[in-house]
């Protein structure tokens, strides 16, 4: 009798979940149908990270391998976690990972709040024809080739350069910056702020317009001040946008960029400025080392993921902000 009973219940919850999964499948089907153009839409966007991300994460298994290009990747043989080993042990190691870590700190440190602080002033700005020339002037080095940026930065930095120039008038000795490996670092974060900072506040301009006017009105009859406002009203309504816009930050904490310290360091500064993604270069593409290159690549996206996991899981438990 008790089989019997139990039976049923298997039964019942069987059809249960049938009849859970054909409602599901019937809204998938109505959903589709309604907004097929949307979907339509989206499917360039979801070619692109199949073909561009998701697929060529199985070339990641070379990282196991000692990879050889005439053997393939299915024909060459596993030599597991060797290559993780040899970089964790090699005399470099220390020295890359220190540099990676500083450079995106001072970034996150300088380079982070400067979009913020540039979108707040600019926020306060009443007169549109200056607020419209700000704008342009700090968007356009966004535009800047990297080739041409990093040719600017030279020129600057030269011993005849601007910067020396300045530097001379003030009584100061003429030295070449980036033959200087202690100015590095200070050069990259500087320059990268000038590139971005215009770029990077348009989000938060995006952000500030979308602040309810009424809390202003209730704010100035309370008594406040503009810097009262700006504390009170403006950045808790755009706080969302920079909590969110950190997490993803701190989710590409060891991709520091490549084509910019590639064209500015040199090795009399690689002790300030080499780092994973210049080291993977000389490794991978100038070694030929494909499997140790690899190896070094998916450490660096494991550290990458696992901040990007630990700082949301940290914003959703303070303040229930998260991407998830």
């Amino acid at each position: 009798m008790g089989n019997i009973k139990v039976g049923e219940m298997a039964l019942s919850e069987s059809v249960s979940q049938t009849k859970k999964q054909s409602r599901f499948v019937h809204r998938l089907k109505r959903d589709l149908f309604k907004n097929k153009i949307i979907y339509f839409m989206a499917l360039p966007v979801m070619a692109y990270y199949i073909i561009f991300q998701y697929v060529p994460m199985y070339g990641t298994t070379i990282a196991f391998k000692d990879f050889s290009p005439m053997k393939g990747i299915l024909g060459s043989s596993w030599v597991g976690m060797q290559h993780f080993t040899d970089f964790f042990k090699d005399v470099y190691f220390g020295r890359i990972l220190i540099n990676t870590l500083l450079i995106s700190l001072y970034n996150i440190i300088f380079g982070f709040p400067a979009p913020i602080i540039l979108a707040l002033l600019l926020n306060e700005v009443r007169k549109n024809v200056f607020k419209r020339f700000v704008q342009s002037v700090t968007y356009l080095p966004h535009f800047i080739s990297v080739l041409v940026l990093c040719g600017l930065i030279v020129d600057f930095t030269s011993r005849n350069g601007i910067i020396n120039d300045f530097l001379a008038f003030m009584g100061m000795e003429r030295i070449t910056m980036l033959l200087k490996p202690e100015l590095f670092r200070t050069i990259y974060v500087s320059s990268n702020i000038w590139q971005e900072v215009g770029w990077g506040s348009i989000i938060y301009l995006a952000a500030l317009a979308g602040i309810d006017q009424d809390l202003y009105e209730a704010s100035t009859i309370d008594g406040a001040g503009r810097f009262k406002q700006m504390l009170h009203v403006t950045l808790p309504g755009i706080m969302p946008t920079i909590i969110i816009l950190f997490i993803l930050r701190m989710g590409s904490m060891m991709n520091v960029g490549f084509d910019k310290i590639f064209l500015l360091y040199n090795p009399i500064t690689y002790e300030t400025s080499d780092v994973i993604s210049t080291y993977v270069y000389r490794k991978g593409i100038l070694e030929a080392n494909y499997s140790f290159s690899a190896a070094v690549g998916l450490f660096n996206s494991i550290i990458n993921f696992v901040l990007l996991v630990a700082t949301n899981k940290f914003s959703k438990k303070v303040n229930e902000t998260s991407l998830w």
